[in-house]
């Protein structure tokens, strides 16, 4: 018996999909997630349908919310227009095979002309694995406050 035991995790393990059981890619996690950002910056509608998942909720840290249509109307239309992602901190969490959540810090920098918009921003994104692809899925941001002048860190 406790050698039946021993084998159940092996044999749950081979009854997955094949696409599971390769998910546990970090590489794999950051590519999706800069092809993500290459896209959004790009506005480029067959990069932006490649990346992003037909499910997409992406709430920004002005608490107004985005699907992939709207999101994709917004990048597209040069509406919402992302000159620079720069990440101070971009963290990996595999958190069932198949979901894989993102966190950390980084510096946006949005608009069509100057002055841009400088935001520096704490986040939480996710990526599902939809048919073998990475897809973007969730994003939720607040503002980090900058440091008043003069103040020490």
């Amino acid at each position: 018996m406790k050698s039946l035991l021993r084998l159940l995790p092996i044999i749950a393990l081979s009854l997955l999909p094949p696409f599971l059981r390769a998910a546990s890619d970090p590489a794999a996690w950051r590519a999706a997630d800069d092809a993500r950002v290459a896209a959004m910056i790009s506005a480029d509608p067959a990069r932006l349908a490649a990346t992003i998942s037909d499910e997409l909720l992406y709430v920004h840290s002005s608490g107004s919310s985005d699907t992939k249509a709207s999101l994709t109307a917004a990048l597209t239309s040069g509406r919402t227009k992302y000159n620079t992602i720069k990440y101070e901190q971009r963290d990996f969490r595999e958190v069932v095979p198949g979901l894989v959540l993102m966190n950390g810090r980084g510096r946006f920098t949005l608009g069509k002309a100057a002055p841009f918009t400088e935001l520096h921003l704490s986040f939480l994104a996710a990526y599902r694995l939809e048919q073998g692809v990475w897809r973007f899925i969730a994003w939720q941001s607040c503002r980090i406050p900058e440091p008043a002048a003069g103040a020490k860190r």
